[in-house]
């Protein structure tokens, strides 16, 4: 029969991405994997030592092992990259993480007893070509009253929203994924892929939202969808009306510095911009390949290489937010606060800065 230890067990295996032949083997096989099979069927318990030995190797304190899970599933969680990329124990990994982190965050919402009601953004006609991708961003802006000026921080807006954005730490074939869960729009993005790429953070967060908003075409192809989810992306972050106006359509040249500019203001990638470009018919296929190929001849494809820099913070806050809002009434100790923010309780002490 299941317990919460073999239930926890389970999860933080799946979570190191790990088989259970894997981490028997990290174990240097003290424990075979039937072994470890039955603790995850609850048929056996492990001794004080292999707990200790258990929580080294998954990377998550002895108590998480004893902590009540609650019941959380991911609801049609759709992949920005295309699902084959990614393994069956990377997979296991994302998504068990993903439910880790917001069960945490739906402690702390019913903790709070928060009850704020989203403003989604739901567009109503069947996506099939880029007009329509575009139009749908277009209605976006309309409703969310964001005009025709740059978007600040698009994490921001999407928690403001009502939208859980979370982050984990995920394999590099991994971008962003969305999901629902009771109820609620989730987006996960992978942090370890944008330390220093602000514009790809907010375009991988807008595609998820695309996923959440639009209804595309019955029998469409996976990578018809997607390119249209980019184009919606796309369009949020640069309006097509303000990109036809600064790029221009009679022109020979673009140079770097103009390019920087733009993306410095709008929070769109180089690349982006030669795609609206085209999009648009500002450029032609040939002017759109010629760019390309001097884009690549200058390293500028390869992570974090492109020059010009968008300055956002493009991090979700609420959850740590919320952390403090349950600290500050008094609902959560110190040590619960630690265990919420998944660092130790001294690291989360030495941390604190009260000031009232």
């Amino acid at each position: 029969m299941e317990t919460t230890f073999s239930i926890r067990l389970s999860s933080a295996r799946k979570m190191a991405g790990m088989s259970l032949q894997k981490l028997a083997d990290a174990l240097g096989n003290v424990v075979t994997r039937q072994a470890l099979n039955k603790y995850e069927q609850g048929k056996m318990k492990p001794d004080s030592n292999m707990l200790i030995t258990l929580s080294e190797i998954l990377g998550v304190p002895v108590d998480y092992f004893y902590s009540e899970p609650t019941a959380i599933e991911l609801c049609n969680p759709d992949y920005r990259r295309h699902s084959s990329k990614i393994s069956s124990f990377q997979k296991a990994s994302i998504e068990e993480k993903s439910k880790n982190h917001l069960e945490k965050y739906i402690e702390l919402e019913t903790l709070l007893n928060l009850n704020e009601e989203p403003d989604f953004f739901q567009f109503k006609k069947e996506i099939i070509t880029p007009e329509d991708a575009m139009e749908a961003a277009n209605e976006l802006r309309k409703k969310w009253n964001l005009g025709y000026d740059p978007i600040p921080d698009s994490i921001a807006m999407l928690e403001d929203k009502g939208y859980k954005v979370i982050e984990i730490d995920g394999p590099k074939s991994f971008d962003g994924l969305s999901a629902e869960v009771n109820g609620s729009k989730v987006i996960v993005i992978n942090c370890s892929l944008y330390e220093e790429n602000n514009c790809r953070k907010r375009f991988t967060a807008l595609h998820e939202l695309a996923h959440h908003s639009l209804k595309f075409a019955e029998g469409m192809e996976k990578k018809e969808e997607e390119k249209l989810c980019h184009i919606f992306a796309n369009s949020v972050l640069y309006p097509s009306d303000m990109a036809i106006k600064e790029l221009h359509s009679t022109r020979f040249h673009f140079y770097e510095n103009e390019l920087v500019l733009i993306k410095e203001r709008w929070g769109i990638s180089i690349s982006a911009i030669f795609q609206t470009a085209l999009r648009l018919g500002i450029i032609t296929d040939f002017i759109f390949k010629s760019l390309n190929i001097n884009y690549r001849s200058l390293g500028y494809h390869r992570e974090n290489n492109e020059p010009g820099r968008f300055l956002s913070r493009e991090k979700p806050v609420r959850f740590q937010r919320m952390v403090y809002f349950a600290l500050g009434k008094g609902l959560i100790s110190t040590n619960e606060a630690a265990y919420y923010t998944g660092v130790s309780a001294w690291e989360f002490r030495k941390s604190m800065k009260q000031l009232v």
